[in-house]
């Protein structure tokens, strides 16, 4: 596995990610200073991540047909142009395409990054694919931070600087791309040279779309649940626990930080016992985890729980992604793109129809819907098989 590249490419997955991850951040002050109501601000989230869904498994493609290194390059700038802009601009339609364009940004950097990171792990898949998910996690941890920050201290035109940051990584990406690929293709050589050494048959990857689209059915349930507990868990701990705002919403920033760390856990995990059969765990813990944080109706159980959560959930990213690379062998861009696609928008897509439920018949009720989801994923993700390579003939 070579390290440099993977901690680059993790910074450069950062420098995309803080801008998706202070969008939400964003929004309370176009309420005050631009007149947009809830309407207004969920049509923005559902914007952002409603196109990456289905614009990122297209590029994902694209980068399978043949080599595009400088989407990585070109996607970061995009993605922080457009967002940077924001904060300038005073008509709701033209927020609503920067942010639009923001995501489209962000879908053209991830299928072919987590392409390339795929490539430059050598059989250390799992780890290196957590290390390039931690920069994300680290972006969407810090991108709320530092928005605030920002804007307190230079107001809304704040904004520019992710702009700022963002075209110096893209641009260094753009430098360092050919270098990377180079780098993956020696690994590909020399591992191909080690396979006719060590074999009688060169195996070869193939496509087992039976077992992906069994995989997406998971991602799928996965983020709802995961965009449900981050939507609902501290309006819980606060409607129905009765605790304190500031209580409440700490929740989701110690959920952020143990993210990270399971992440790394979890990428190591699946290197040594298998992507489907970390996956498969991660999610039969998430059942009792979640069923427990509502039934106990303890503040202090929450924050315990909030451990395992993290591990069922964060550390589960890189196995799945990699699964899905693994299942569709011969287009890994475009497996990228469906896996890191829907679990970034999947959920942001289906979660207001649970909100409309909370709304309805209450928020401690739409967490027993998301034990039942969990539940699902769980007898969903037992069916996975470990991927194989088939013998060429």
């Amino acid at each position: 596995m070579k390290n440099k590249p993977l901690y680059a490419m993790a910074c450069a997955h950062l420098c995309n990610d803080i801008n998706s991850g202070a969008l939400p951040a964003l929004l309370p002050f176009f309420v005050t200073y631009k007149g947009m109501d809830y309407t207004d601000v969920g049509g923005l989230l559902f914007a952002s991540s409603f196109l990456a869904s289905v614009i990122q498994p297209a590029f994902g493609y694209l980068a399978d047909r043949t080599s595009r290194q400088w989407f990585m390059g070109v996607g970061i700038m995009m993605t922080g142009g457009f967002f940077g802009i924001t904060g300038l601009l005073s008509g709701y339609w033209a927020i609503f395409a920067a942010v639009t364009f923001m995501g489209i940004g962000s879908s053209i950097f991830h299928p072919e990054a987590a392409r390339l990171v795929n490539k430059i792990s050598g059989t250390a898949k799992g780890r290196g694919m957590s290390i390039f998910s931690v920069g994300g996690n680290a972006g969407f941890g810090l991108g709320p931070l530092l928005a605030v920050g920002l804007i307190y201290l230079f107001g809304l035109e704040g904004t520019l600087f992710f702009a700022f940051l963002s075209f110096i990584m893209g641009l260094l990406m753009l430098l360092w791309a050919p270098r990377f690929v180079r780098m993956a293709g020696q690994m590909k050589s020399e591992s191909r040279e080690h396979n006719l050494k060590t074999s009688d048959h060169e195996q070869d990857a193939v496509n087992d779309w039976s077992s992906f689209a069994k995989l997406t059915a998971v991602i799928i349930m996965r983020s709802v649940v995961s965009a449900g507990v981050r939507g609902f868990l501290p309006l819980f701990c606060i409607q129905i626990l009765l605790v304190s705002h500031a209580t409440g919403s700490t929740t989701l920033s110690v959920l952020s930080i143990l993210g990270i760390v399971s992440t790394l856990i979890g990428g190591r995990i699946a290197d040594r016992i298998g992507y489907a059969r970390t996956l498969k765990a991660g999610c039969l813990l998430l059942v009792p985890v979640i069923f427990l944080m509502v039934y106990c109706h303890e503040i202090t159980a929450v924050y315990l729980l909030l451990i395992p959560l993290s591990l069922a959930v964060q550390g589960t990213y890189a196995a799945f992604v990699v699964l899905g690379q693994s299942y569709l062998g011969r287009n890994i861009g475009f497996a990228s793109g469906i896996t890191m696609g829907l679990s970034f928008s999947a959920g942001g897509c289906l979660v207001p129809v649970l909100g409309s439920f909370a709304d309805h018949y209450g928020i401690e009720n739409a967490m027993w819907i998301l034990v039942g989801i969990a539940a699902l994923l769980c007898v969903c993700a037992q069916l996975l098989p470990e991927p194989y390579r088939r013998s060429r003939r």
